[in-house]
């Protein structure tokens, strides 16, 4: 059967698979249009595993929030190069992951993974395989996220080189134009100062155990009525780094995160989550 040219491109535009790999699998399945879609399918999955191993130390972070600023998600996707990273149909499946976190709320990457994509019989897997199989790179779902607020804010924050990516949920009274530049500010900050968590009570109990087992090794020798002190004094400056709520402030290093953040939106307003990805590090 003579494979036409309308046929190849009525199979890329079903599929986004390459002109010559559709081409091929019109050829290999005498012309027959479904076939060559299951075709393309087995092709790019065994195209996929074979790039499975391979580093993927570029890639990008992608956020959206709503119009109404109450809901957002936000994707970080890893590959080989920065090239392929900056293609059109590696940034068009950033766009369309974002929109399934925000739709379907998986709890992280592997349960996205396994979830239905954009309604057919496909999962997200398989449609991360496709797309290596169109891009020639393994291509990884390193982290997923979705924040809802019906009673504030959801604000994000991409870095320039977009391989880090900040979302938060804040709750606030005030409306989302004032608000905006002081949220932006704070995923900033987070992206600059990597906190650990957003309160004391988030740390892990054998973190805080080991820096203190640290801490009493250091003044070891010290007289016993000080040492307590010393101790509370070097948790505290170990808080003051790792815990969100009790930063310095990046704009003014006189006021805590928590402090900063009430003196732009009021004492009402309290920082409910954080994420912060990076994609390379």
């Amino acid at each position: 059967m003579t494979i036409t040219a309308k046929m190849v491109r009525e199979l890329r535009e079903r599929t986004g698979a390459g002109m010559m790999d559709c081409k091929k699998a019109l050829g290999a399945t005498d012309g027959d249009f479904e076939s060559a879609v299951d075709h393309l399918r087995k092709t790019g999955l065994k195209s996929a595993e074979k790039k499975a191993g391979r580093s993927t130390g570029e890639g990008r972070v992608f956020a959206v929030v709503s119009d109404t600023g109450h809901l957002g998600s936000m994707v970080g996707v890893a590959c080989e190069t920065d090239f392929v990273a900056r293609t059109p149909d590696f940034e068009g499946f950033l766009d369309d992951l974002c929109a399934h976190v925000a739709a379907e709320n998986p709890g992280d990457a592997a349960a996205a993974l396994g979830q239905t994509w954009q309604g057919s019989d496909d999962t997200v897997e398989d449609a991360v395989k496709r797309t290596i199989g169109k891009l020639g790179e393994n291509i990884q779902v390193a982290d997923v996220c979705r924040m809802e607020n019906s009673n504030g804010l959801i604000s994000s924050y991409i870095h320039h080189n977009q391989k880090v990516g900040v979302m938060v949920s804040v709750t606030t009274d005030v409306e989302r134009e004032r608000a905006d530049e002081a949220l932006r500010t704070l995923c900033m900050h987070i992206a600059a100062t990597r906190p650990a968590v957003l309160d004391r009570a988030d740390m892990d109990a054998n973190t805080v155990e080991r820096e203190k087992d640290i801490y009493r090794a250091e003044i070891e020798g010290k007289p016993a009525e000080i040492q307590e002190k010393i101790l509370e004094g070097k948790m505290a400056r170990f808080y003051g780094e790792s815990v969100l709520r009790e930063q310095a402030w990046v704009m003014d290093d006189s006021k805590t995160v928590q402090q900063a953040l009430e003196a732009e939106l009021g004492g009402a307003c309290t920082i409910e989550a954080f994420v912060r990805f990076e994609i390379g590090s």
